[in-house]
């Protein structure tokens, strides 16, 4: 792309791009490499700058690949279209006044760090609506572990639902 005439600071914005949507966790040390190397380019300019981008493509090339979190973002994003503008449930909402506590807002509210094992597994979704399965981690790099956690909060919202 550089040789091609491409100017070098698109080749940083498109790697950052890049990375919010295809690259898998940890996200934020990666996105932190690519900010740090566009810093880089911008501080040193052509052609000592143009190594640090190129650090910056093999990084990303090499990293475990998923869209996982892109893919959750667009189905929350189309639940939230298709559900409009239902409310939360009232457990989760605070009553700011005499009226709302009256009508049972807050009321039910299981704080997670009271819960056993730190998660109360309570429906944050508007009443009527399914709790959705957006972020499916894959098999790959840190992802792996996050899959873990999606599991085992399953396991434990079957748990406290029986």
């Amino acid at each position: 792309m550089l040789e091609g005439g491409e100017d070098p600071r698109f080749l940083a914005r498109a790697s950052r791009a890049w990375l919010s949507k295809i690259s898998g966790w940890p996200i934020l040390r990666r996105r932190l490499c690519v900010c740090k190397v566009w810093e880089t380019y911008e501080r040193l300019g052509s052609p000592e700058g143009e190594l640090a981008l190129a650090q910056a493509v093999t990084y990303l090339a090499l990293a475990p690949k998923s869209n996982a979190t892109y893919v959750a973002y667009k189905g929350a994003r189309r639940a939230a279209k298709e559900t409009g503008s239902k409310l939360p449930p009232k457990h989760i909402l605070n009553a700011a006044t005499s009226f709302m506590k009256d009508q049972g807002y807050g009321s039910g509210y299981d704080y997670d760090h009271d819960a056993e094992d730190g998660f109360s597994g309570q429906n944050y979704f508007p009443d009527g609506m399914e709790r959705p399965v957006l972020y499916a981690p894959v098999e790959r790099g840190h992802e792996r572990e996050l899959k873990k956690r999606v599991e085992y909060f399953a396991k434990l919202r079957r748990k406290r639902e029986s």
